[in-house]
């Protein structure tokens, strides 16, 4: 996640809209993590959320060529649709997964990287229902069940979600994207402490990456504590990108009813 399209400036700006559900979707994944979100595409063997824009441009045009000689092919459609949903191209990325779910009907794995790609544009309802399509009520997924929580989080449904969350790591005990998730759940409603102890929890976690880290210092500097914020950012980023991101944080929390400006947006999306 260290790339300037991932920073805790960016996570800041998206929370209007997005926080508990990009990071549900892009940290807990909607498939096995050698196959969706944080699997490589490139013979580098480089996670796709690690790619500069460059490697991403290349990866992309490479999985399109592919892609454009057989449309119906999973892996190909699978991998082509992640590449193009980090690069932001949101649309482009679900119009690939909805004719890959045309072609597999019944594949789970399809059906989950398409709910993925309908809650990237916002089309939460229809990506719940793909999501809970994809999902085996006799054995479940915990990926699945975490990307419906935070689908409902995103419904305004918290309480529900949170039931969720901890059906996941009932699943998977001490998860680091889950307990991440968990903790954006708070951030959404605008309790920050409860969101730090989650958060801090998820950093030290066994395989906490890059994306928690960053999360747990975004939640540390809404709560104006940037010199701590800053600190925990250099772990993941450059210096000038983790000075440059609590700037944003200050500037944002120096405007005239910033946070309740969050949660009521929070509200209405």
């Amino acid at each position: 996640m260290p790339t300037p399209r991932n920073t805790l400036a960016a996570t800041a700006r998206m929370m209007r809209v997005t926080a508990a559900l990009a990071l549900a979707l892009a940290a807990a994944g909607c498939a096995s993590k050698s196959q969706m979100t944080t699997g490589s595409v490139s013979r580098s063997g480089k996670p796709v959320e690690q790619m500069t824009s460059q490697e991403l441009d290349g990866a992309a045009q490479s999985l399109g060529q592919a892609y454009t000689r057989d449309a119906t092919d999973k892996r190909t459609g699978l991998d082509y649709a992640n590449v193009l949903q980090m690069s932001g191209r949101s649309e482009q990325a679900l119009a690939v997964m909805r004719k890959l779910a045309i072609a597999h009907p019944k594949d789970r794995q399809v059906l989950a990287a398409y709910g993925k790609a309908l809650a990237g544009v916002g089309q939460l309802e229809p990506a719940l229902d793909a999501v809970r399509r994809a999902q085996t009520p006799e054995y479940p997924d915990w990926k699945l069940v975490s990307a419906e929580a935070a689908i409902l989080d995103q419904l305004g449904q918290s309480g529900p979600a949170r039931e969720l969350y901890r059906k996941a790591l009932d699943l998977q005990p001490n998860e680091p994207s889950v307990l991440s998730n968990l903790g954006m759940s708070y951030v959404l409603e605008g309790d920050l402490k409860t969101a730090e102890t989650y958060l801090r929890q998820a950093s030290q976690a066994s395989g906490a990456d890059s994306r928690v880290r960053q999360n747990l210092a975004l939640v540390v500097g809404l709560q104006g504590r940037f010199d701590e914020a800053e600190k925990i950012a250099s772990q993941e980023l450059s210096p000038d990108q983790a000075r440059a991101n609590v700037a944003y944080l200050r500037q944002m929390l120096s405007q005239q009813n910033a946070w309740s400006q969050l949660k009521d947006d929070k509200k209405t999306n």
